[in-house]
């Protein structure tokens, strides 16, 4: 896959706010990558510097490789869906659609094919006529897309054009866009604070922090091998854990939790050296039994509270020696235990769970 979008080396000041600093990041001809962060964390700021809206103050933007650090937004071949739409209220669907070809001085004739195409596309034949103020929220967002792709754009940038829809909407746009994406090849660069958003839709992620990517990967790497603090807090729940190194088991390493737990962690050389270490574990990851199990990474603890949350508990543990852990389990069934406030449990953490990271 070709390289199609590239930071090198940006940083972005203002005043004396640094913005995103030395950013270096790849982006692949037709892939879905998304910029995840809290806000003020410098997403947005990339994705002005890609569309020509911003100048990086040090380091190079390539598009396709050429250089368009200095190239103003139109000279670029790339078209950005902002948040609020930005819809012209007193044009139709269809002029709305065709306006930015109108721009570019294409014949009527390939403006009505080509728009068309596109409201077929996302589901707007019938439309064409309406004003803006005739359609729902999502009608909307997908006008504002339709106006973005009619123009054929190498890169599409998309800065949170979902956020204004409720949850079932935003749900069915999540799924729509990914499967536009695929069907037409153009490579999105997504922003978004939203983790689920972020983990339903992208082939890759690039957590930002502080103006820099603290992470970058697929979603599944994203979630589950976290390498900092930050990337497993911001990315669903995480029970982070102070642990001190007590024996190397050759392809285990035994770690102590607290004085009435230790269990065996996979070994790693970035263990070498430490004695003190951060791991983290996913709740739905911690297993619970009634019985004793026969595994050395076991341990016992009891319920101290007890949420309901629908198709999901949140169970929160503390063992006689205070390591406290927060648990998710499935609702009850016929089939399972159920677990309850006050109750002793049986704890098992399988050693691939339990991974390392990096402090902030």
């Amino acid at each position: 896959m070709d390289q199609m979008v590239e930071l090198r080396n940006v940083t972005k000041r203002f005043g004396n706010f640094v913005a995103t600093q030395d950013v270096t990041l790849t982006i692949k001809a037709g892939e879905f990558l998304t910029l995840l962060g809290p806000s003020g964390c410098g997403k947005t700021t990339l994705l002005r510097m890609i569309s020509g809206f911003e100048t990086p103050t040090e380091g190079t933007v390539w598009l396709d490789g050429q250089d368009v650090t200095h190239l103003p937004p139109y000279r670029r071949n790339v078209n950005q869906v902002f948040q609020s739409y930005a819809l012209f209220p007193h044009l139709t669907v269809e002029e709305n659609i065709g306006f930015g070809l109108r721009m570019q001085k294409v014949g009527k004739a390939e403006i009505a094919e080509r728009v068309k195409e596109v409201t077929g596309l996302v589901s707007l034949a019938g439309f064409e006529a309406r004003k803006p103020s005739q359609l729902s929220g999502g009608q909307r967002q997908r006008v504002a897309l339709a106006r973005a792709i009619v123009c054929r754009p190498k890169v599409l940038l998309l800065d949170e054009p979902l956020s204004a829809l409720d949850a079932k909407l935003r749900h069915a746009m999540q799924v729509e866009l990914k499967r536009l994406q695929k069907k037409l090849g153009i490579t999105f660069v997504f922003v978004t604070h939203d983790q689920e958003e972020a983990l339903t839709m992208s082939d890759r992620i690039a957590v930002v922090n502080k103006g820099r990517i603290e992470q970058l990967g697929d979603s599944t790497e994203i979630y589950h091998s976290p390498k900092t603090t930050f990337v497993c807090n911001f990315i669903g729940q995480a029970n982070i854990l102070e642990a001190e190194i007590v024996e190397d088991e050759g392809n285990f390493t035994r770690i102590r939790l607290s004085s009435d737990v230790e269990v065996r962690i996979p070994s790693d050389s970035q263990l070498a050296g430490h004695k003190d270490l951060l791991v983290s574990i996913r709740p739905e990851k911690i297993h619970l039994q009634k019985t004793k199990p026969e595994d050395v990474n076991s341990f016992e603890a009891e319920v101290d509270e007890e949420l309901f949350k629908g198709a999901t508990d949140e169970l929160s543990l503390k063992t006689a020696g205070g390591l406290e852990l927060t648990v998710v389990v499935a609702n009850e069934s016929s089939t399972q235990d159920t677990f309850h406030e006050g109750e002793k449990v049986w704890c098992t953490l399988h050693p691939s769970d339990l991974v390392v990271v990096r402090g902030e």
